[in-house]
């Protein structure tokens, strides 16, 4: 599990649009979004590099990884 500090996600759009890039890598992968802390948590067999870029391919820059 991995959490990451997402920018410029403000609704449940964007958490759907982060969830299925997420899942277009690893359709297994479970996503949970906090939009207020600006982060995402990912349980995936992904690495975690492939799941950076997966997220920023969506369009929202991952600020750091925990």
């Amino acid at each position: 599990m991995i959490q990451f500090q997402v920018e410029g996600m403000s609704c449940g759009h964007c958490v759907g649009a982060i969830t299925r890039a997420v899942q277009a890598l690893d359709p297994a992968a479970r996503v949970s979004a906090d939009i207020a802390a600006q982060a995402v948590t990912v349980e995936a067999a992904a690495s975690n590099d492939a799941l950076r870029e997966a997220i920023e391919a969506a369009g929202y820059p991952v600020k750091s990884a925990a």
